[in-house]
């Protein structure tokens, strides 16, 4: 059994208009919320064994600070270029190709971007959430032995939280 978790990136800044989309960093909102969500998933007990992002610097830079609350090294972050506002199809293909190296890859976490993540979401778990906000968390539990057994309607909803969700912390 595996665990995929969707994480849409933190919010982005849009202060310097002459900036490519691709290049927009992460707001002083976005730079809170990523720690606070990693400090989430770390209180819920998740450990990726593979952490997986768009390129993009507001993707990837929510992954970097995701990954050094829970612990998991700068230097193991993989990028994939698909993953720069992948459709839902895209991420599909994306998942079925991560590799099942003696079944070390159970929990992988994926950064990414809307419409596509949320479209991907609703699809694999069946399920209607309107909107994945920026730094959203989708858990997904797969019933699958591989991950290229991954098809849509193959999770179940673990949780889906976000930063406005609970304001706890």
């Amino acid at each position: 059994m595996k665990t995929l978790y969707l994480i849409r990136h933190a919010k982005s800044s849009w202060d310097d208009l002459d900036l490519k989309d691709f290049d927009r960093p992460l707001n002083e909102r976005g730079k809170k919320d990523a720690p606070r969500m990693a400090k989430r998933l770390k209180e819920k007990k998740v450990f990726p064994d593979l952490m997986l992002s768009s390129p993009a610097e507001r993707a990837l830079t929510t992954c970097k600070e995701i990954a050094k609350v829970l612990g998991y090294l700068e230097e193991n972050i993989k990028s994939d270029s698909r993953l720069y506002h992948a459709d839902e199809d895209q991420l599909l293909k994306i998942v079925q190709e991560i590799k099942d190296l003696n079944d070390a890859e159970e929990v992988v976490m994926i950064f990414g971007h809307n419409p596509g993540l949320t479209v991907f979401a609703n699809l694999l778990l069946n399920e209607h959430i309107p909107n994945i906000p920026t730094c959203g968390v989708v858990a997904a539990d797969m019933k699958i032995s591989s991950w290229n057994d991954t098809k849509f309607r193959s999770g179940k909803l673990l949780f889906f939280d976000f930063p406005k969700e609970n304001k706890r912390d």
